[in-house]
């Protein structure tokens, strides 16, 4: 059942080369840890149905650098995961409220990985819902090559076609073929997408991060050796997709069972964006895996 969402109050925080912007539900008769909820480039504005399944704690959410209300110094700039992950540990220092249970998905689940493997005091439990780390799976090279072909896209022709090309490389079911970058390029009007280029470069998603979130390995063995408590999620609907995948490689390096969610990659949007999945069903499995022991 949802539940009512609580009134987020806003705060700013000014990082190295950005300021960053997060929202705190407060609720001070919580008995459990701060609920963080990240994505990236998915800010604070897509989580909005999920914080309103867990009013019975404190929830916070952000909009990473170069997303919405966080603003960087060059918004033309690739953002690292490293980076973004010392921006949200800096959130929760601000916040005075570590450890953390962090509900992380997509790049923000890469960007969670980075932040585990340097300030494991930061995260009690880490939940990382697909993230799309194609550098370690068996068909990185064609993966990378395919978002460098995006990237290139973008810088040359703009955002709709480049954009037409990341929706048909993340739905993508199956390893990445060798050829793929040489098959004929998706019409962005399939997608609703501008077919017209209005000059920008400073988009978050196939500007600023696809290549470094995408490219990026995680720290196995400072992953391995933290104290917290690390659960990789991948959706019921997207077996064979990228970020799927990313889950289960992951969690294989980590000697883990990845556990099953609702849905697909956005299984829990509410009609953010236009998207409604399985917001319930997705809410009450976090709150089983937050709330099981080891």
């Amino acid at each position: 059942m949802t539940e009512t969402v609580s009134v987020p109050t806003m705060h700013t925080i000014d990082v190295p080369g950005a300021s960053i912007t997060y929202d705190v539900r407060r609720n001070d008769s919580a008995t459990g840890p701060a609920l963080l909820i990240i994505g990236s480039p998915m800010g604070a504005a897509g989580f909005t149905t999920l914080a309103g399944h867990f009013t019975d704690r404190t929830v916070v959410t952000y909009d990473p650098r170069g997303v919405e209300r966080s603003t960087k110094a060059d918004d033309t700039s690739e953002s690292t995961p490293d980076q973004h992950a010392d921006d949200v540990h800096r959130v929760i220092a601000a916040l005075g409220a570590g450890p953390v249970d962090l509900f992380a998905s997509s790049g923000g689940a890469v960007n969670a990985l980075a932040l585990v493997a340097r300030h494991p005091e930061d995260v009690r439990i880490l939940v990382a819902h697909e993230p799309p780390t194609a550098q370690v799976l068996p068909d990185r090279e064609p993966a990378f090559a395919a978002t460098e072909d995006i990237q290139r896209t973008y810088q040359r022709s703009g955002f709709g076609p480049a954009m037409a090309k990341f929706i048909a490389l993340v739905s993508f079911k199956g390893l990445i073929p060798a050829d793929y970058v040489d098959q004929p390029a998706p019409d962005p009007a399939m997608f609703g997408l501008p077919t017209t280029d209005d000059g920008s470069r400073n988009d978050p998603l196939v500007g600023q991060n696809i290549i470094t979130c995408t490219h990026y390995e995680p720290d196995f063995d400072a992953l391995r050796a933290a104290s917290t408590r690390i659960v990789l999620a991948a959706g019921a609907e997207s077996e064979g997709e990228l970020a799927h995948r990313g889950a289960e490689a992951v969690a294989e390096r980590l000697g883990i069972t990845p556990v099953t969610f609702p849905s697909g990659h956005g299984g829990f949007l509410g009609g953010e964006y236009g998207q409604t999945a399985e917001p319930e069903a997705f809410a009450a499995k976090l709150r089983e895996v937050l709330s099981a022991n080891g």
